[in-house]
């Protein structure tokens, strides 16, 4: 007899549908596994076998083929442990068939019968919802995750005696309910804020403008000038994360294993702050099997590289395409695979190797070639990537005692989500959702200057060699900074003000 249970496998961020095709046929005792299964996949024989036993009922000895296809797809992954025991027992009249093909099932399991938790549960769901399937059983701790998909049952089990009683009809397992809106208010709890900030308002002023278009930002100053400080809090002044967002967010940390378990959604905004020593497939994704990255994991929120010179060049140079496209590709002989990139990048760095380059306070004992090789470590293309450089100095006495007036993220946060609605409303049909996304075509019909702020561009191009790029990222600083005025027309003060973000092409450019 021939069975046939339904489960699934992930490519990337989205899961594809496995159909797990058991026979049992008469011979000597053999358990073959096919369909391009890996390591993982083949080593489940003598899981299922041994929980099957454990579990109270009777192992077949007869000869057990197990396909899964399509076969052409590699499998991985440890989550057809389920499936194939269920198709096994089904395959001997344990299960019937006729309501097993209703529900998509994925879990580990142990020796005696647990289910395990696996990874991609909530793309499951969704690939089990859009097939039009009634539910999905997965391990109790994936419960809250796969619930989160609307549309779908999700039913949590424990052991595969739970599950074959389910399915024979005599058993009960509840589906888990999720309230979406209490997890976007948890999502809301206090965090770092900027009213904990002593001084540097110019520097919040400038992360405003960041958080407000989206723009890639780097901050130079001394050590202990709270460019760190400042970084933690960027995430607190962005618009809150939308449900598509959150989802999004979500699948990739759930096939990365990296979902907390009493998380079913991700809704607050990545901030990752790798260390400078990471491998440029840490930082972008990679491995035999692709993996996310941080690129990807930092996707609708933000990638924090602090002491970004200490950065391996080559590592840095990987990030210069997904800045542009805002998603990786990792080629692999077994797969190719994309994964979201989209990301705010906010890098810090020391004037110096020493640190005290231009502070008044402390001496610097570098000589000038040493802070040309420093600086010279981050390339030219890369740092045209990044819209605004400010300058972050150490932070005087008095401002360090003043009493605690500094304005709060919440604050910051409302002007920074109405210059955001502003640009939605802008890009509704061009595909993007922020001013730093614009491509050429973009800035010439939604950034218009006028007569004086001509003149600003063509003196600043003229006295800074500014590149084209470097050209394109002061006009969009520039849209931004009206969006935060409310203004519909780019005025000279607003060109004015972006210009001044570009200090790195002022003070000694990094070549």
């Amino acid at each position: 007899m021939i069975a046939r249970v339904l489960s699934g496998a992930v490519i990337g961020i989205d899961a594809y549908l496995v159909e797990v095709e058991v026979d049992i046929s008469p011979g000597l005792p053999s358990f073959t596994t096919v369909g391009l299964p890996e390591a993982a996949v083949r080593e489940s024989k003598e899981r299922v076998k041994t929980a099957i036993v454990n579990a109270g009922y009777v192992f077949p000895d007869d000869r057990i083929t197990v396909n899964l296809a399509p076969a052409n797809i590699k499998k991985e992954g440890t989550g057809l442990d389920l499936p194939i025991a269920v198709g096994i027992l089904t395959a001997m009249g344990v299960i019937p068939q006729a309501d097993i093909g209703r529900y998509l099932m994925m879990g580990e399991l142990s020796l005696d019968g647990r289910i395990k938790p696996v990874k991609g549960a909530l793309p499951m769901a969704i690939a089990a919802r859009d097939a039009g399937h009634a539910g999905i059983i997965v391990p109790r701790e994936n419960g809250r995750e796969g619930s989160v998909a609307e549309g779908i049952a999700a039913l949590p089990a424990d052991t595969l005696g739970e599950v074959v009683d389910f399915l024979r009809g005599i058993g009960q397992i509840d589906p888990v309910e999720t309230d979406l809106e209490a997890l976007f208010a948890a999502g809301a709890e206090d965090g770092p804020d900027f009213s904990e900030v002593m001084g540097q308002e110019h520097v919040k002023r400038a992360l405003e403008v960041a958080a407000a278009g989206g723009h890639n930002l780097v901050m130079m100053g001394p050590p202990g000038s709270g460019k760190t400080m400042l970084a933690r809090r960027i995430p607190s002044i962005l618009p809150a994360m939308g449900f598509e967002e959150a989802i999004e967010t979500t699948k990739i940390y759930s096939v990365s294993g990296m979902l907390e378990r009493d998380r079913a959604l991700v809704t607050r905004r990545p901030f990752r702050s790798p260390h400078h020593t990471i491998s440029d497939a840490g930082l972008i994704g990679g491995g035999h099997s692709p993996r996310p990255g941080e690129v990807s994991m930092a996707h609708n929120g933000v990638l924090f590289l602090d002491e970004l010179p200490e950065f391996k060049k080559h590592v840095l140079e990987v990030l210069r395409q997904p800045l542009e496209d805002m998603r990786v590709t990792i080629s692999r002989s077994a797969a190719t695979v994309t994964y979201p990139s989209s990301f705010m990048l906010i890098a810090a760095m020391n004037p110096c190797p020493c640190g005290y380059h231009g502070d008044s306070r402390h001496p610097c004992v570098c000589s000038p070639q040493q802070i040309n090789r420093y600086r010279s470590r981050i390339s030219g293309p890369l740092m045209d990537r990044i819209d605004i450089h400010v300058e972050v100095p150490a932070v005087p006495y008095k401002d360090l005692v003043a009493p605690s007036g500094a304005e709060s993220s919440a604050a910051i946060r409302e002007r920074v989500a109405a210059a955001r609605r502003i640009q939605a409303g802008r890009f509704r049909r061009a595909g993007i959702h922020a001013n730093a996304h614009m491509r050429s075509r973009h800035i010439r019909r939604h950034c218009p200057v006028d007569g004086p702020s001509a003149s600003l561009l063509e003196m600043a191009v003229d006295r800074l060699g500014l590149s084209a790029r470097a050209y394109n990222r002061i006009l969009k600083i520039a849209r931004t900074i009206a969006d935060l005025e409310g203004a519909e027309a780019i005025a000279a003060s607003h060109v004015s003000e972006a210009i001044q973000y570009r200090s790195l092409d002022r003070g000694g450019r990094v070549l």
